[in-house]
Parts: structure tokens; C-alpha cells; sequence
């Protein structure tokens, strides 16, 4: 018997980004029949919770790993086409960009407005003390050669004129776009859903039955935080993408958590459709902090800090500081962890550099945990079989999950359905390779 021709209960673990586009594969695969195939996704708190509504959203066919990244990027294209991903989720074409710049002490406009008049009456030339006010809409010749000769695009006017030193396109609109996060996963559990795939949200597994020889799976365990029930399902076939806590329901997996704090701001005015990876020179005495912050070592005075940016559509930014592994993760991904001291920094060293994110309002303070594959021999994420028949994983892909997980999910749809993947060739993302 062929596979596609088995009855299935196909459980999926976790309600990111990689299960929820597993989901999505798996009921427009042509195999898949809702009359025999059963598919259940299993979330502990809600779709979206983790990492997948809070990153960045940046796709890039410069990604990696290689062997995943251009399938993947092709069905973002794809996706958004079929399911109007423009308007639903944001996807666009965008540019990117590294920056190195000399960051500024932070002064609002309304400040130095204040600052410009005082002058203005002291000296009795205002236009003097005006000139401290650096515009990036009245960029006089001098700037806008300097800006050329260090290579920034003319539409990139929401960094400052002075801060910027250098830029490098590391990807254009053919090679790079963007989603929103939150509402391409959501919106891929909806599509799911429609096609009838179980969306149940707080269901949080706790064990995964085996049979008596332990060769493949039969069941899972999962404990209903909203009731309080335990409830078992019987399974045929089950996909672990639970990200960082894939190690909570698989021991095993080589699985680490690192932590990343993230901002979105609404800037003073809409801001052209870059993503930039920057290197942002401090001044000196940029930015006392609290005492709490000094006591944990993180002054940021006279640094060197590299604060990524994403433009996105309807006037929002995104902006996100590096990790850290000071808090272990959580046990669900509703109690993680928010250092509202990381968060501030964020907001000011992108302030220091641009007038519309430092005078812009800051509309989230946010952090999640991103999958690491801590183990030698793995190009990437772990995606396909286990070794259990039945048993299949699809973890551990960094900061590139949202750029990846459609391409994952039609995989593991291969894998189900198929037998094999044929898409694309994963060997080197093997589990069996690392368990």
C-alpha cells in the first residue's frame, strides 16, 4: 500500500511558523483526503506565541542553508500570489542593506526646536543655531555627494545624512522581501484550518507513545490548559516543530535556546522599504543607564552595537538587538521573559541614527527565543525522518525559520504523503545525522 493511500492521524507539534505551513502543505497536498487523513496541531498557548510573531520577517534567496532556501523563498512568492499576501501579510520586495554609521546623542526635535530658538535670540541668527538640526529632507549638495560616494540610494533619507558612513546593498528587490511574522503564520493556520486540519491551542504535549519495540510512534499525551484534562490521540505520524522547546517532548534533540529582544516603532512619517544590518559607532556617554542596567555590565557608552532595521509596510519598523542566554527558556512561550532595559536600548540606538525612529512611537517591547542546532555534523535546521518510524522533526532554524518554514512545510508534506522528499535535496539536514 502506498502512503498516500493509508489512513493517517497525522499530529503536528507546535503552532509556529514551521507547524503551521505544515499544516498548510500537508491539507494541499494532492494526496490528502479529509475523509481519512486526520490531521491535528497541537499549541500550548497560541499560534504565534513564540518566535514566529515576533521576528523580523526578512526572506533572502542569500539565506541559508542553500539546499532549503530557494524552494522556500519560491513558495513565499507563490503563497502570497494565491492567497493575496500583499494586503493579508505584508509581503513585498524590499532592498538590504549593511550600514556602518556614527551614532548621535539622542535630542527629539521638539528639543532642539527649543534648543534653535533660545540660540537663535542669544546670537541673533537663528539659521546658525538651526544648522545643528541635521534634515534628511534638505540634504544640501555637499551631503547628497558624500552619500553617493559612500554608495546610499537617494530613497534611503530616513538615516541620518551625517551618521551614515558607508553602505553596501547586500540584496535587492529580485533577491530579498519580507512578510509580517504574526500574520503569515496566523494566516497560514486559517488556510489550514479551512481545509480541516484541528487547530487546538493550549494543548501542551507531554509524552509521545511508542510502540512496544519502540520502532514507531502510536500516540501523544497532551495536558488542556484551558479544562485541565489530559488527552491522549492516536498517531500514525508525528512532526516535532515546536522550536526551542522541541526538547521538551523529544529529549534528544540537539535543540538550544537563545534569546532575542525586539521593538516595533511607528516613525514620524512612512519610511521607504529597506532592511539594513547596521554597525552603529556610540559617542561617548551615549545613553547613561539605570542602575540595574550597570550592575548586569551593558553600558552602552563609547560601543560599537549592530541593531538590525526592517522597514515594513503601513508605517512600521522593526528592530531587534542580539541575543542573550541570561534567562533560561521557559516552560511556554506565554512566560517568557521581557528585559524592558534591552528593549530601551534598541529603541535608542536606532534613534541615534535616524530622526523618524527616534521621534516615532514605540508600539511593542517584545522577546522570544530562537532553535539552535547545537551539534557538529548538521548544515542547518533538522528536517525529515527520525529513525522512529513515524517520527519526524522539523527544528532548529535560527533567525531564518519565517524565511524557511514554507519550504520546510511542503518537505515535510513530501515526507508524510510521499515517503521521501522531492522537492529539494536535505540530506545534510538529516536528523538521523546529529540524534
Amino acid at each position: 500500500m502506498a502512503p498516500s493511500d493509508e489512513k493517517k492521524d497525522i499530529i503536528i507539534i507546535g503552532g509556529g511558523i514551521v507547524g503551521c505551513t505544515s499544516a498548510y502543505f500537508l491539507t494541499h497536498h494532492p494526496s490528502y483526503d479529509a475523509s481519512k487523513h486526520r490531521i491535528t496541531l497541537l499549541e500550548a498557548t497560541k499560534i504565534a506565541g513564540g518566535a514566529s510573531g515576533k521576528a523580523g520577517g526578512l526572506l533572502a534567496l542569500w539565506a541559508y542553508p542553500s539546499s532549503i532556501v530557494p524552494l522556500s523563498y519560491r513558495l513565499h512568492k507563490q503563497l502570497a500570489d494565491e492567497h493575496d499576501g500583499v494586503e493579508r501579510w505584508g509581503y513585498r520586495a524590499v532592498h538590504c542593506g549593511q550600514v556602518d554609521c556614527k551614532g548621535r546623542h539622542l535630542q527629539s526635535e521638539k528639543d532642539t526646536d527649543t534648543v534653535a530658538n533660545k540660540t537663535g535670540e542669544m546670537d541673533g541668527d537663528n539659521e546658525t543655531a538651526k544648522k545643528r538640526r541635521v534634515s534628511l529632507e534638505k540634504r544640501d549638495a555637499r551631503a547628497l555627494g558624500e552619500l553617493r560616494a559612500a554608495g546610499v540610494p537617494s530613497d534611503l533619507d530616513w538615516v541620518d545624512a551625517d551618521c551614515l558612513r558607508v553602505y553596501d546593498e547586500m540584496g535587492d528587490p529580485s533577491t530579498t522581501a519580507q512578510v509580517h511574522p504574526y500574520h503569515f503564520t496566523t494566516a497560514m493556520a486559517e488556510l489550514a484550518a479551512a481545509k480541516g486540519a484541528d487547530m487546538r491551542v493550549g494543548a501542551a504535549v507531554k509524552d509521545i507513545q511508542y510502540s512496544d519495540d519502540g520502532k514507531s510512534v502510536t500516540g501523544i499525551t497532551y495536558h488542556d490548559r484551558n479544562s485541565g484534562e489530559k488527552v491522549q490521540l492516536p498517531a500514525t505520524d508525528i512532526i516535532i516543530s515546536a522550536g526551542p522547546w522541541t526538547r521538551s517532548v523529544y529529549p534528544d534533540a540537539p535543540i538550544s535556546a537563545l534569546r532575542a529582544h525586539s521593538v516595533t516603532i511607528r516613525p514620524s512619517r512612512e519610511v521607504s522599504a529597506y532592511a539594513l544590518f547596521t554597525q552603529i559607532k556610540l559617542p561617548a556617554g551615549f545613553g547613561l543607564e539605570p542602575p540595574q542596567a550597570a550592575k548586569k555590565g551593558r553600558s552602552s557608552t563609547g560601543s560599537i552595537v549592530s541593531p538590525e532595521i526592517y522597514a515594513r509596510p503601513k508605517n512600521e519598523v522593526y528592530a531587534c538587538g542580539e541575543g542573550d542566554r541570561e534567562v533560561p527558556l521557559p516552560q511556554y512561550s506565554d512566560l517568557v521573559e521581557v528585559d524592558e532595559v534591552r528593549c530601551q536600548e534598541i529603541v535608542d540606538q536606532v534613534g541615534s541614527i535616524s530622526d523618524e525612529l527616534r521621534d516615532g512611537e514605540v508600539t511593542a517591547r517584545q522577546a522570544c527565543y530562537l532553535p539552535n542546532v547545537s551539534a557538529s555534523g548538521s548544515g542547518g535546521p533538522l528536517i525529515g525522518e527520525t529513525g522512529v518510524k513515524g517520527l519526524l522533526m522539523a527544528a532548529g532554524h535560527t533567525c531564518w525559520g519565517i524565511q524557511n518554514g514554507p519550504g520546510t512545510g511542503k518537505l515535510i508534506s513530501e515526507f508524510v504523503f510521499d515517503g521521501r522528499a522531492t522537492s529539494a535535496k536535505i540530506q545534510g539536514l538529516d536528523p538521523r545525522l546529529v540524534l
